[in-house]
C-alpha cells in the first residue's frame, strides 16, 4: 500500500469516526428531549393533581368554580355533598396518575410489564361506583386527547360492579 493510499484509508476512517459520534450525539439529544417532554408532561399533571388534593382535604376549595362540584346540588346534607366531592376529586387524582403512566409507555418511557400491571388496576377501579360517577360527571377534566379517547374505551369496555352500579 502506498502513503496517498494509506492517507485516504486514515482520512475515510476519521470520516466515518466523526460521522458515527455526531449520529450518535443527535440519537442522545433525541432520547435527552423525549425524556425531558415526559418530565414536563409528568410535572404539569402533578401540578394540576397537587390541586385536586387541596379539594379532598377542603371540599370547601371545590366550590371556587362551582360548575365543577354542580353535581352535588341536589344531595341534601353538606355531608353527602362533602363526601361526594372528595371521592370526586380522588377519582381524578387516581385518573391522573394512570394519565402519567399511559403517557410514558405511549412514548417509550416506561416499559410494557409495568403499563400493563397499571392498566389491570385501573380497569377494576374503572367498574366502581365512584369512578362512574365521576366520569359520568359533566364537569370539566383535563386529560391528554388521546388518552381520554382512551379512557372512553376502557369505560365502555368494562363492566360497572354490582347490580346497582352507574
Amino acid at each position: 500500500m502506498t502513503i496517498p493510499e494509506v492517507q485516504i484509508l486514515i482520512q475515510a476512517l476519521s470520516a466515518t469516526a466523526i460521522t458515527g459520534g455526531l449520529v450518535y450525539s443527535a440519537l442522545q439529544f433525541r432520547k435527552n428531549r423525549d425524556a425531558q417532554h415526559f418530565g414536563n408532561f409528568a410535572k404539569l399533571v402533578e401540578m394540576q393533581m397537587h390541586l385536586r388534593e387541596m379539594r379532598v382535604g377542603d371540599p370547601s376549595l371545590a366550590r371556587v368554580y362551582r360548575g365543577d362540584v354542580a353535581f352535588t346540588d341536589d344531595l341534601p346534607t353538606p355531608e353527602e355533598r362533602e363526601r361526594a366531592i372528595r371521592e370526586y376529586f380522588f377519582n381524578l387524582m387516581q385518573l391522573s396518575v394512570f394519565e402519567i403512566v399511559w403517557f410514558g409507555w405511549k412514548r417509550g418511557q416506561v416499559p410494557e410489564d409495568y403499563f400493563r400491571s397499571w392498566e389491570t388496576r385501573m380497569r377494576e377501579i374503572v367498574g366502581e361506583r365512584s369512578f362512574r360517577e365521576m366520569w359520568g360527571s359533566p364537569s370539566m377534566k383535563f386529560m391528554h386527547d388521546e388518552f381520554h379517547e382512551f379512557m372512553v374505551e376502557m369505560v365502555r369496555a368494562t363492566p360497572a360492579r354490582g347490580a346497582d352500579q352507574k
